[in-house]
């Protein structure tokens, strides 16, 4: 069990608990914790974050309900065994860094990138047609702002849905919710720069194509190629723009 002074809270964010609670998630699944290893005790947690009792133990009944530790009576909390019940959760600050917009990045290019294959090999004519009504408006829609965002996920949720998996379409969609403000993120940025906005135009279009032509490898490379160049283009951003940027318009 790690020492209670390593315990520590990286930054404001949310309300004491929602601080507390994130970090204790963090260190539970980077395996700080081993399984089966009892958590420091409220006091002493109390006092490493700096906050009150009650607060740490709203956090660590968070993280029971999230399945990750359990109380055993009168010895304290406990890190749960990895099990096929414990969640699937992604940070709801996934956009709030660099780094973490790049984590997202490579999420979606391992998803996409044979999701797409799939959908080359597997479209129907009406699935086709439903990405083309869908790269349509993308075009029609101003690259930044909240209607661009929307835009910019129907036509990946399109190449998605073709693929005739349900799965692929139920991990896209829980995905999609956290996908949000990296997808808002990145063609802010790239809506700043005119050629930008045309080579993630040409991005899409090698990727319809090849659907429409039913090359899966064209497909998966094309898929592959535009979620590497979006990572690139964000990198590139000047550092100012991560202080500056304007917040991502939410679906209501």
């Amino acid at each position: 069990m790690p020492a209670t002074r390593d315990l520590k809270i990286e930054r404001p964010r949310g309300t004491l608990t929602d601080q507390v609670t994130d970090e204790l998630m963090k260190l539970v699944r980077a395996g700080a914790f081993a399984p089966e290893s009892r958590l420091p005790s409220e006091k002493e947690m109390a006092e490493r974050f700096g906050v009150s009792r009650t607060v740490v133990r709203e956090a660590v009944s968070r993280l029971k309900s999230e399945g990750l530790v359990e109380s055993h009576q009168g010895k304290g909390a406990f890190v749960r065994r990895a099990s096929a019940g414990v969640p699937f959760r992604l940070d709801r600050d996934a956009a709030d860094s660099l780094r973490s917009v790049l984590h997202i990045i490579e999420l979606r290019r391992g998803l996409e990138a044979e999701a797409a294959a799939l959908a080359a090999s597997r479209r129907s004519a009406a699935q086709l047609a439903e990405i083309r009504n869908a790269l349509k408006v993308l075009r029609r829609t101003a690259h930044g702002g909240g209607e661009g965002v929307e835009a910019d996920a129907a036509f990946h949720r399109a190449i998605v849905r073709a693929t005739g998996n349900p799965h692929y379409l139920a991990l896209w969609e829980f995905i999609g919710q956290f996908l949000q403000d990296a997808i808002g993120l990145t063609r802010t940025y790239e809506a700043q720069h005119e050629e930008l906005v045309a080579q993630v135009a040409r991005e899409h279009d090698e990727m319809a194509d090849a659907i429409a032509r039913r090359d899966p490898e064209g497909a998966r490379a094309a898929a592959r190629r535009h979620l590497e160049m979006v990572a690139r283009r964000i990198t590139s951003a000047d550092p100012k723009f991560w202080k500056t940027r304007p917040a991502t318009p939410r679906r209501g």
